[in-house]
């Protein structure tokens, strides 16, 4: 599952395609991935993917430069920092977030203008840190949720090009909704 992909492809199909569709389904190999827009935004539904306590690995501290409150772990990491400045300023060490057995790290706070800020890191695939992650917030989404007491809301990935994403509880879905912009239009001549 990939939400850079399906949701360039659901705003193609939106925006080039057919401006009448308010709807795509996607079958993939993690299932169903159900898209629709309403106004200005593009709302995707994924499978819930919720934290289990944890110990907190060396590596993670020592990848974060900084020990986390509190550990959970679902195919990534969530570490959780009391405030938004702390996930600003991590001091990363991209070889020890390596050694880590997860996928990617999910770093979180509560946010100071919104329910909850994040990034994300996954170095041992390539990418150290993703501007906007769409499965990281299929846990960050149920996390939020048990301590604000809130089925609705609104997170920021901190990022210096991130995204503002509007989440929703559906139980054993989460409903993530953002804003997507052309980039760039290109024409292949064979």
């Amino acid at each position: 599952m990939c939400g850079h992909a399906t949701l360039a492809s659901a705003y193609v199909i939106f925006t080039y395609l057919d401006e009448t569709i308010g709807e795509v389904i996607f079958r993939t190999r993690s299932g169903i991935l159900e898209v629709s827009r309403e106004e200005n935004l593009i709302n995707m539904i994924f499978t819930s993917r919720e934290g289990a306590k944890c110990k907190i690995p060396k590596e993670l501290i020592k990848g974060l430069g900084r020990k986390p409150e509190k550990v959970f772990r679902s195919r990534d990491y969530l570490a959780v920092f009391e405030k938004e400045e702390e996930i600003i300023n991590l001091n990363l060490n991209w070889e020890e977030l390596k050694k880590l057995d997860g996928l990617g790290v999910i770093v979180t706070a509560e946010g100071e203008e919104v329910d909850f800020v994040s990034r994300f890191f996954a170095p041992k695939i390539g990418i150290n840190e993703d501007p906007v992650t769409g499965s990281a917030h299929c846990t960050l989404v149920l996390y939020w949720k048990v301590v604000l007491g809130k089925h609705e809301l609104v997170a920021v990935q901190l990022y210096k090009r991130g995204g503002r994403l509007f989440c929703a509880d559906l139980g054993s879905r989460v409903k993530i909704s953002g804003e997507a912009v052309s980039y760039l239009e290109g024409y292949i001549n064979i």
